[in-house]
């Protein structure tokens, strides 16, 4: 399997779908590097050499793109700082709430997580 960044890429995709594996690059932002470093997207990543790896290696380090770990770093400093700060985003982000305007009294489990367990109810034997 090729590295890059770090990141394992799949061999066996085309190289402009593999490169999405890495984070903070999409479809579209492939082609962009691809073009630049003149690979063929439809190459396997299984058929790259060394040397078109570390073009493509260079050219995301080198160019204005960010990608996975300095990507990261960055999202969670915006959110250490809105949290910081005490913005209201920073407030939903320290509950776990959705931060967006979603509402909340029904759905948004992916942010609340699973449900807490509800009063039960206990029947009384009539007997």
């Amino acid at each position: 399997m090729p590295r890059i960044l770090g990141v394992d890429i799949p061999k066996e995709k085309r190289i402009e779908i593999a490169l999405t594996y890495l984070y903070g690059i999409g479809r579209g932002l492939s082609g962009i590097i691809l073009n630049q470093a003149q690979i063929n997207p439809d190459k396997r990543a299984k058929d790259l050499t060394e040397e078109e790896i570390s073009r493509i290696t260079t050219i995301i380090q080198k160019g204005n793109f960010k990608a996975e770990g300095d990507l990261r770093r960055e999202i969670s400093q915006n959110i250490r700082r809105l949290i910081d700060i005490g913005s209201w985003r920073g407030l939903r982000h320290r509950r776990g709430l959705p931060v967006r305007g979603q509402r909340t009294r029904t759905n948004a489990r992916t942010r609340k997580g699973p449900r807490k367990g509800g009063m039960a109810v206990i029947k009384k034997d009539t007997k």
